[in-house]
């Protein structure tokens, strides 16, 4: 499908819908070139140190830490609806243990600006370049968060990537917005 450029907030009212729907993509590669996805659940966004930023958590014990600490730059693909299985296969299985890509019937397609991929049955992408990390303190976090999002204690580290290009299917505002009809 033909991509155009968005500005990077131009569909984040259909990007926040996608993600509270089944997710979305989390596109990752190692630093010998082999690509990665995973779903994600949580995101947030916004305007950091003057520069668009999509703030990211992965868990070190993924297989996508790994990946992001080595190559330090992520894509975010949103998906249309009728991927919830795609989607669910990606926040489950572990790349680890083979192709996910394959797996969900998903394709891996070459970014503009970045070496991780993006998912080509995506009508939204996100490139972004890592400019900061840290990690979420125990200590800071009331103890109903702990308990519920933190039980074996795998803290995520929390990724800011600043928005190095954006872009989208030119349908891709009505073919999101079928699933919330």
């Amino acid at each position: 499908m033909r991509m155009h450029a968005i500005k990077p907030f131009d569909l984040w009212s259909e990007t926040v819908d996608a993600l509270a729907r089944d997710g979305l993509l989390l596109g990752s590669v190692s630093a010998d070139g082999v690509p990665n996805v995973m779903t994600i659940g949580w995101l947030t966004g916004g305007i950091v140190w003057s520069s668009p930023v999509l703030i990211v958590m992965v868990r070190p014990s993924r297989f996508t830490f790994t990946r992001l600490e080595q190559v330090g730059e992520f894509t975010v693909s949103v998906l249309p609806p009728g991927f919830s299985q795609a989607l669910r296969l990606c926040g489950t299985a572990s790349g680890r243990d083979g192709d996910k890509f394959g797996q969900a019937g998903l394709t891996p397609v070459a970014a503009r600006k970045v070496k991780p991929p993006i998912v080509q049955e995506g009508v939204i992408h996100y490139e972004c370049r890592v400019v900061h990390r840290n990690d979420v303190n125990r200590d800071q976090l009331p103890r109903q968060i702990v308990q519920s999002a933190y039980p074996a204690g795998d803290f995520h580290r929390v990724y800011f990537g600043k928005v190095v290009s954006s872009y989208a299917v030119a349908e891709a505002r009505k073919q999101l917005s079928r699933s919330m009809t």
